[in-house]
């Protein structure tokens, strides 16, 4: 199968940081056992995650209902923990900064400790 391509998933997305919101939230998905909407059985998560918002299946306008959520289940969402969402969600990015060799030196994932040493020197 063809590689997915930023320019594949921005034909359906407004903007790049619109797309990493809508896989990182879809990866999320599917690593908690949601189905994968496209066939890629040997494609990790984040790649099908990106096939599938580049086909048109996974949406800004749909994803939630790729959840199972409503408006109501919205006004009080689960509580998690900040540091485990957190660390899902870089781990998710660091996964398709590898994964994408093009795009490598556009994505930059910072830890909060190093944002404060930074701030501390200048």
């Amino acid at each position: 199968m063809a590689r997915v391509t930023v320019e594949d998933c921005l034909r359906q997305v407004e903007n790049r940081f619109a797309l990493v919101h809508l896989a990182v939230r879809r990866v999320l998905q599917l690593r908690k056992g949601a189905a994968p909407l496209i066939d890629a059985p040997k494609n990790k998560e984040v790649v099908v995650a990106l096939r599938e918002i580049a086909a048109g299946k996974v949406r800004p306008d749909n994803i939630l209902e790729l959840e199972g959520l409503d408006e109501l289940s919205l006004e009080a969402p689960p509580k998690r923990t900040a540091g485990s969402s957190a660390a899902e969600i870089q781990e998710v990015l660091e996964e398709a900064a590898q994964a994408d060799p093009a795009s490598e030196g556009e994505v930059q994932v910072v830890d909060e400790d190093s944002v404060a040493e930074d701030a501390d020197e200048e």
